[in-house]
């Protein structure tokens, strides 16, 4: 019997393939991920915090997996990941370039990108596409988080860092820049958006959407490609049952209502 075969009759049988991993592969799954709130991100006591992590350590506990989560800069955690057999890195966009690259579980969220303005302001432009950011009043000015998807898609748009584009560390640099109108548009996801404003105790409705930049895909888990199929399969159904059951459902309410 095939290893992929093998695995679905251990699940269908109930138990974990985890308990019939072959020679060498004992040991922990470590996963690692970024300070993207309220996705992963580090809490004030140095532990892994998120939805995507607590859902992660959620599967785990249904598979029957021990899990060690770090979280790290970006960088360093994809090449950390790389270089560990049994590694998952997370939240990671699904993309063509990437899909050989990892073994694929999830999806775990939507991914929503949406330019943002004050709500209270009323000489915002109307943007119907990306391109409408081309054409901003002079002094405008569009913030973004440094080297991320959103920052090299309005890159590619003709925006200029340092003009046009603003470039910060990270979400919360943009949005306090924002509510004090040195910036006039930023650039966010959905999630870390509420995210961000829940921290200041302010309503999501503060802000406004004014286009959404990217829809297209999700976030998910990706493991090392040469992850065992047995545990790819385990995590995956994991997943599932979390959805079935209602526990992702709640665990999403906490995060983001």
């Amino acid at each position: 019997m095939r290893r992929r075969e093998w695995a679905l009759a251990g699940l269908a049988a109930g138990f974990s393939p985890w308990a019939l991993a072959k020679p060498g592969l004992a040991g922990p799954l470590v996963a690692f991920t970024e300070h993207l709130p309220p996705l992963n991100f580090q809490d004030a006591a140095g532990q892994p915090a998120g939805f995507s992590s607590e859902l992660l350590q959620l599967m785990a506990a249904q598979a029957q997996l021990s899990l060690d989560i770090n979280v790290q800069p970006w960088r360093r955690a994809v090449q950390a990941a790389a270089a560990q057999d049994n590694s998952i890195l997370f939240s990671l966009t699904r993309l063509p370039e990437r899909e050989r690259q990892y073994r694929w579980v999830g999806p775990i969220s939507e991914r929503r990108i949406i330019v943002y303005g004050l709500r209270q302001r009323e000489d915002l432009p109307e943007l119907k596409q990306v391109s409408d950011l081309r054409r901003l009043q002079q002094g405008m000015k569009v913030g973004v988080v440094r080297e991320s998807a959103a920052a090299r898609r309005l890159q590619e748009e003709g925006l200029l860092a340092g003009e046009t584009l603003e470039l910060a560390l990270d979400d919360g640099s943009n949005l306090r820049k924002l509510l004090a109108r040195r910036m006039d548009l930023m650039v966010m996801l959905d999630w870390a958006a509420a995210w961000q404003l829940h921290q200041l105790r302010l309503d999501y409705r503060t802000l406004r959407p004014l286009l959404e930049l990217d829809a297209r895909r999700s976030y998910w888990y990706g493991l090392h490609p040469d992850s065992d199929d047995r545990v790819v399969l385990a995590l995956q159904a994991a997943l599932d049952q979390l959805r079935r059951d209602g526990r992702y459902a709640r665990l999403r309410q906490r995060y983001f209502s």
